[in-house]
């Protein structure tokens, strides 16, 4: 009997609009997050009689707003696509990340995913032809609608490890 291996086809691709729609959620979600942070790092300051430090986050100059929110954003990307192979984003349009495979994407594929997104001209490189960018093709990983993925996976081994 012979097997075969799963592989990402083009209609397993999450839409450009899925994208898109994924980057402007998570997007929202970090500015929440960055601004909650930054609440309670300045309420902690209050309660504690710790005023410099509430008043070093009231006073933070737009660079240092701007270095932390990419802090934020890089714990946020990193952790989520890790653990859970999905963003907030990515949990709306219902796609997730995985390797040609099929697979979970590993620790070093999360990592250059996430380190990319800083590249300044990286959402450019969504212009092309494909809807990869380079956070997708240099980290040798895909964004697949869920529900195509998961009914394609279940013709093939299941005892392989997926991501979902």
């Amino acid at each position: 009997m012979e097997t075969t291996a799963l592989t990402i086809s083009a209609d397993l691709l999450a839409s450009r609009t899925k994208r898109f729609l994924n980057l402007l959620i998570d997007l929202f979600i970090v500015y929440l997050f960055t601004i909650a942070i930054g609440a309670l790092i300045n309420g902690i300051g209050v309660v504690t009689g710790n005023y410099q430090v509430a008043d070093w986050i009231i006073n933070l100059s737009p660079t240092e707003n701007a270095l932390f929110g990419m802090i934020v954003m890089f714990f946020y990307y990193f952790i989520m696509e890790f653990y859970l192979s999905r963003t907030f984003g990515k949990y709306f349009t219902k796609t997730l990340v995985v390797k040609p495979n099929g697979s979970k994407p590993n620790l070093k594929s999360i990592l250059i995913r996430t380190l990319v997104r800083f590249i300044p001209v990286e959402i450019f490189s969504f212009l092309n032809s494909d809807s990869r960018g380079w956070h997708d093709t240099l980290s040798v990983t895909y964004v697949v609608n869920k529900h195509e993925f998961l009914a394609k996976a279940s013709w093939f081994n299941p005892s392989d490890q997926r991501a979902v």
